[in-house]
């Protein structure tokens, strides 16, 4: 096949992928601001105040986890310092939310994606967040027994809580599928050149030790790349197309979404939270080394278990009928 064809062929591939996360990102936006305006978020955030004080936090700040869980990081990010003034929080507080946030944001449109990989929904979405509960209960009982990063917090950026209409936030939400459109297909180009050229096979094999260490391999490897880097949005939406092909294992998918889940977009999202105050060792080098021994624990954990258990709970049949069906066609088209 020549290089002009197969990125023809890469184009309407991606354009197919494109398509179908338009198709599960807008409508759970939409529902997740309405939800917000109308104050259903903040009707329901005082239960999360336990879960607050476990982690030594602020009581107040079980909104902008909230918020976070279902809208995003953005949606967290202003009500931070809205819900708690920056003077009376620590560099330690300000690290453990933002661990808590990395971890599980935006649960309703990236699970949906990893969903439409394989993975189980109810099971990926568990671990994220008792991946970043474990992970910050740690941090923060390591930073209260240590003293470390006790010093007042002296944020570099300060968000302010605005209230948009609702055409701008329809705006912004077209700029934002506008650019991942872009992204996207700049990803899947770009996957093509590094193949053709070689470039590829040589970066797979400087990352494959460590990636192996923790139970992924193949044809997962870069894609897991992909998504640490870049976000679940890229890194699972190329999967689904591996997936619908076959050519890489269900449990390597599995294994992939998961770490992705707890790792992703590790370069914007760590630079936000960092203007907030957060210190990068809690925030980046913690939570890559949370997540790699996290992963391996789980790769262990699938090596015992049985295929028609597996398949059962926790990765959908591989072959697609009713819904997922017109989902798989949606990405085919």
């Amino acid at each position: 096949m020549s290089f002009v064809t197969s990125v023809a062929r890469e184009t309407r591939e991606t354009i197919g992928i494109y398509w179908l996360l338009v198709r599960i990102m807008v409508p759970i936006t939409i529902l997740a601001e309405l939800l917000s305006r109308l104050g259903a978020i903040e009707a329901v955030a005082p239960a999360f105040a336990p879960v607050m004080h476990a982690l030594g936090l602020p009581a107040e700040l079980g909104l902008a986890w909230l918020t976070g869980m279902l809208v995003g990081i953005w949606g967290a990010v202003p009500l931070i310092f809205t819900l708690v003034p920056a003077g009376a929080m620590s560099v330690a507080d300000i690290t453990v939310f933002s661990a808590l946030i990395l971890f599980a944001h935006g649960l309703p449109i990236e699970q949906k994606i990893i969903r439409a990989a394989g993975p189980a929904m109810a099971v990926t979405t568990l671990l994220r967040i008792a991946g970043g509960l474990l992970y910050a209960f740690l941090l923060h009982r390591l930073l209260a027994a240590t003293g470390w990063l006790s010093s007042p917090l002296d944020p570099v950026w300060i968000p302010m809580s605005e209230t948009q209409g609702w055409i701008e936030f329809l705006f912004g939400l077209a700029e934002s599928l506008a650019w991942m459109f872009v992204i996207l297909l700049g990803l899947s180009l770009g996957l093509q050149v590094l193949k053709a050229t070689g470039l590829l096979g040589l970066m797979m094999k400087t990352l494959s030790p460590l990636l192996r260490l923790v139970g992924i391999k193949g044809e997962a490897e870069h894609l897991t790349a992909i998504g640490l880097f870049l976000g679940i949005s890229y890194g699972a939406g190329l999967l689904i197309r591996e997936a619908r092909s076959g050519a890489i294992s269900p449990r390597q998918i599995f294994l992939s979404c998961v770490f992705m889940g707890f790792a992703h977009s590790v370069i914007e999202d760590t630079l936000i939270v960092m203007a907030l105050g957060a210190d990068i060792f809690g925030v980046l080098v913690g939570r890559l080394i949370f997540a790699f021994a996290a992963i391996a624990a789980v790769a262990v954990m699938l090596r015992g278990l049985p295929e028609e258990t597996f398949h059962r709970w926790m990765f959908r049949s591989a072959a697609p009928s009713g819904a997922d069906r017109s989902i798989a066609d949606t990405a085919d088209a």
